[in-house]
């Protein structure tokens, strides 16, 4: 995680990479998420700019070419660089890439630069030999392809995205929105990140070990939906709730419940309620003056010590450690 406070005062630069047959929702979802994270006085934690290579136009699978401002240039002092998914060329053909994108991706890594791809944008670090030894993700579609390119690479092909240190990567399409949403959440906290969630109207989070999709087909009617207990077991996350519980007030066998609570969700209950139990709790912590003892409570964990275990295996710190880092006055407050 990110100190927000110790931030630099100048926004985070983002550099997109936009190669030959570049997905134009890939291109266009970092500009679109990444703008929406701002201060609480409208200012921008983020500042996205388009490159390619040579500066020369390059044409999108969706029938329009992509004018950009700069360069490979750009790369040398990004904070992050991410790269759009494609489809064609000899990055899917045959796993190689030109030489000075390699070159640029390569001392982008070496430099510090946090390295990111949406969909089939992987192809292309994998082409740099950036994710040799990584775990790293892709469309599901392209995975048995990119397994025979890349070997040396360990794909998961069932989760929406993957963190690796400084290497990120995405699934397809919504999954490049729920990466960045995650690296807003990582820089700056739930807060922020939920805001930009509400202004891409998605929602706050889905897990990055989520499936990329889901087999069974959503219920169409509408009384046969979870949705609704799913809200009302959000408005009760400082109570007990169990699976009976659930399945009662949307009026299913627990049998039934369960299944079709999976279908909608790509999770179990049990998981999607820690799930919602965490985030509140992250939220508490950034946004109010209680005691994580409090929030422990008010979050349905019950004791600091059951909060404190979830959060270091969710995201690798304690309480009073997330809220030093996010919230805005931490020195006032008792932990």
């Amino acid at each position: 995680m990110r100190n927000n406070r110790a931030m630099p005062v100048r926004p985070h630069r983002i550099a997109v990479l936009a190669l030959h047959q570049v997905v134009g929702l890939d291109l266009g979802t970092p500009s679109q998420v990444f703008s929406t994270a701002r201060a609480a006085d409208g200012t921008p934690y983020y500042d996205v700019r388009v490159c390619t290579p040579g500066g020369r136009p390059v044409r999108s699978t969706a029938g329009f070419q992509v004018l950009p401002d700069h360069g490979l240039e750009l790369l040398d002092t990004a904070d992050t660089v991410i790269v759009p998914g494609i489809h064609d060329g000899t990055v899917l053909s045959s796993g190689t890439v030109a030489p000075e994108v390699t070159g640029a991706l390569r001392a982008a890594y070496q430099r510090g630069a946090r390295i990111m791809s949406i969909c089939t944008g992987a192809f292309v670090l994998a082409a740099a030999g950036l994710l040799d030894g990584r775990r790293a993700t892709t469309h599901w579609a392209y995975a048995e392809r990119f397994r025979r390119l890349h070997d040396r690479v360990d794909l998961d092909p069932d989760v929406l995205f993957i963190a690796d240190d400084r290497m990120l990567t995405s699934a397809g399409v919504a999954a490049g929105i729920d990466l960045c949403l995650h690296v807003i959440r990582l820089d700056h906290g739930s807060e922020v990140a939920n805001r930009a969630a509400r202004r891409c109207v998605m929602p706050p989070w889905r897990d990055g070990g989520q499936a990329q999709y889901i087999e069974q087909p959503v219920p169409k009617a509408a009384d046969t939906s979870t949705a609704g207990t799913r809200e009302w077991a959000r408005q009760r996350l400082h109570e007990p709730i169990a699976l009976r519980d659930l399945a009662e007030h949307a009026r299913m066998s627990v049998r039934t419940f369960t299944r079709r609570f999976r279908s909608e969700t790509g999770l179990s209950p049990a998981q999607w309620l820690l799930q919602q139990r965490t985030d509140h709790a992250r939220l508490l912590l950034e946004t109010t003056d209680l005691t994580v003892d409090q929030i422990a409570h008010r979050s349905g964990f019950g004791t600091t010590a059951a909060l404190r275990q979830r959060l270091h295996q969710r995201i690798g710190v304690a309480p009073s450690t997330y809220r030093r880092t996010f919230h805005p006055r931490p020195e006032l407050l008792e932990t």
